[in-house]
């Protein structure tokens, strides 16, 4: 492998480590500013008992989304200098706006909320909370500008090769913005929610049928079922404004390869790239044209039409699989949850253990949706204004291939510290909730 493919898989990794952080985060911070609101209310000691437990929880992975993604912003100047020589005049100030109006918020108020609660006001702890969940989503807002903007440039202009900025309105508010912002933060309401619903499973199997342990699967699953919903709405909206913008990467998700009227939406397909066909394929006739352009007998685009200008197919058409049948399976089981409330019934055993087995299920959507995005804006690092083979370094391969193993053990080393030390705190919670400690 040459120096361009490994610095690619170096950087998809530190970015797939790195995402899984703030995925839970920017929504995690909403829910302990819920579960204090719910306090300063009602009274009840059961939210403080969920806010204290999901404290330590989003304190130890706004720690970790903080160190990777320092790492992984450190690569624009060692693996993809053309990166910044070629559009740094507006990707520098988009991450300078993330750290001055998100981070140092964060960074500020943090402190207050996990060490003061006896130590300032109510008032002052609550707002605290509050200002901590605005900047993980002023964080988000700002990253995902970024990256829009990489996939749908507008408001700049290409002067002796590097771009320059001439509309920030237009840069902010680029044309799949919205669309992309949108189904991030449901899709971090959804992770968040199923973490907090199997986090609290765990302790519920494990004998902790306590106020605060119901109280905080049925938040977690109401909300489940609400959001789950909702991103099938923005994913489809998604997809109309990815027609619009990016046909390549829509007609790769779909495994389409010539143009034509009245497509079938294909529910498996064996893509060859070489012959520019699918070898076997199962559709249903015109079901594609009418979800991606609301007309039966709508044309769409094929991969043919782009030539070597477009992405691998395989891994964008099976990537948005997963994602979507992710996204089925958690509308199936929040439902099932609210079910169970509305009919006042006792959560089966079995159905517990399925919110165990999906504590980390957002995870398996986010990362498959995060493939399709950026794997389908391929060959482009940003569309149409930069290749990726143009912004990579003049690296030795032995030497990104070295710091790629360094990155992968290391981070494998922190996934299952992470994932143990959550159902260790979980653990360490139903024993003081059953008087064992």
């Amino acid at each position: 492998m040459d120096e361009f493919l490994l610095s690619r898989i170096q950087f998809a990794a530190n970015i797939t480590f790195h995402i899984l952080f703030p995925t839970i985060t920017i929504s995690l911070g909403w829910m302990l500013f819920f579960f204090k609101l719910r306090f300063r209310q009602t009274g009840d000691d059961k939210w403080m008992d969920l806010y204290f437990y999901f404290t330590k929880v989003f304190a130890l992975t706004f720690s970790l989304g903080v160190v990777t993604g320092v790492t992984m912003s450190f690569q624009f100047g060692t693996n993809w200098p053309g990166f910044m020589n070629t559009v740094g005049n507006i990707a520098g100030p988009l991450l300078a706006y993330e750290i001055l109006t998100a981070f140092f918020m964060e960074a500020t108020f943090l402190g207050i909320m996990l060490y003061a609660f006896r130590r300032v006001p109510q008032w002052l702890h609550t707002l605290a909370t509050f200002l901590v969940a605005l900047g993980t989503t002023f964080s988000a807002f700002w990253i995902l500008v970024l990256n829009s903007w990489m996939h749908t440039p507008d408001g700049y202009v290409m002067i002796d090769g590097v771009a320059h900025a001439e509309d920030w309105w237009k840069i902010i508010f680029n044309p799949s913005m919205p669309y992309r912002f949108t189904h991030t933060l449901l899709g971090s309401v959804l992770t968040a929610a199923f973490l907090i619903a199997g986090l609290l499973g765990y302790r519920w199997l494990r004998g902790d049928r306590s106020d605060a342990v119901r109280a905080g699967m049925k938040c977690a699953l109401v909300l489940a079922a609400i959001a789950a919903p909702l991103q099938g709405i923005a994913g489809d909206l998604h997809g109309v404004n990815t027609r619009e913008y990016q046909p390549a990467k829509l007609a790769a998700m779909e495994a389409h390869w010539e143009s034509g009227k009245g497509i079938p939406l294909l529910l498996f397909a064996i893509p060859d790239e070489e012959k520019g066909e699918n070898e076997v394929e199962v559709g249903i006739p015109k079901l594609g044209s009418l979800i991606i352009t609301r007309d039966p007998d709508g044309y769409v685009q094929g991969l043919n039409d782009f030539g070597e200008l477009r992405p691998r197919v395989a891994p964008v058409f099976w990537s948005f699989r997963v994602m979507i049948g992710v996204g089925m399976l958690m509308i199936g089981v929040a439902f099932l949850g609210v079910f169970f409330h509305w009919k006042k019934i006792d959560y089966p055993r079995v159905y517990v253990r399925v919110l165990c087995l999906m504590t980390f299920s957002g995870w398996v959507g986010t990362i498959a949706g995060w493939y399709v995005t950026e794997m389908g804006r391929q060959p482009w690092l940003v569309q149409g204004v930069l290749l990726s083979k143009d912004a990579v370094a003049d690296l030795p391969p032995a030497h990104v291939a070295w710091t790629l193993t360094g990155y992968i053990l290391t981070y494998c080393i922190l996934m299952v510290a992470y994932v143990a030390t959550l159902f260790y705190m979980a653990r360490v919670e139903t024993k003081k909730t059953l008087g064992e400690v």
